[in-house]
């Protein structure tokens, strides 16, 4: 059985999306849920599933990355993760933090990769004139958004979209997604999954 511990940041949907998955046969269950807000609503939602959460604020560390990812490493290495699923943690990781989860940490992200990495997707998609969106799964690596692609979503952008309309209808191929590579991936399967 795979130990997954999830990364959030907010209301943490994903997480849910993602915890509700591991259930039955599936190779793997949460081990932790953390964040760097202690306001997340997504702590909440983990308490109410009984999950273990912990919250490392990142704002007393100012500009020391480092620092602060040690103080969630120590969390992390006590829960001894085999995989980390990052779901909405909206902080950019040093490459020394990535490195030590090389090949075994996964991001979502609210765009087709290669195109629009970074923040502000759906605005970039409906300013480009899109007629499609989505989202993918990749392994995280040094680089942002930048890592092998594991799966993707596709929906279509509609006549009069704006980006909140299409922010939603990506979220919800989103939680279909990310538990479909999930599931792929704690089995050892590596290929890219297309919903």
């Amino acid at each position: 059985m795979k130990r997954v511990a999830i990364l959030i940041s907010g209301g943490g949907s994903n997480m849910v999306a993602l915890a509700a998955s591991m259930k039955g046969d599936h190779p793997a269950r949460v081990v932790l849920v953390a964040s760097n807000d202690p306001g997340a609503t997504g702590l909440e939602r983990a308490h109410t599933l009984g999950l273990p959460t912990v919250a490392v604020d990142h704002r007393p560390y100012g500009q020391n990355r480092a620092a602060f990812e040690d103080a969630l490493m120590a969390h992390l290495l006590m829960a001894k993760p085999d995989i980390i699923c990052l779901a909405g943690f909206m902080r950019v990781l040093t490459p020394a933090f990535v490195e030590a989860f090389r090949g075994r940490m996964l991001n979502i992200h609210p765009s087709l990769l290669p195109k629009y990495p970074g923040l502000h997707t759906h605005e970039r998609a409906l300013a480009a004139g899109d007629t499609e969106a989505g989202c993918t799964v990749h392994e995280v690596t040094p680089v942002l958004d930048d890592g092998p692609i594991l799966g993707q979503a596709r929906v279509p952008v509609l006549p009069g979209d704006t980006a909140a309309t299409l922010a939603a209808r990506v979220l919800t191929r989103e939680h279909q997604l990310y538990p479909a590579v999930l599931r792929r991936f704690a089995a050892g399967e590596r290929g890219i999954l297309m919903l």
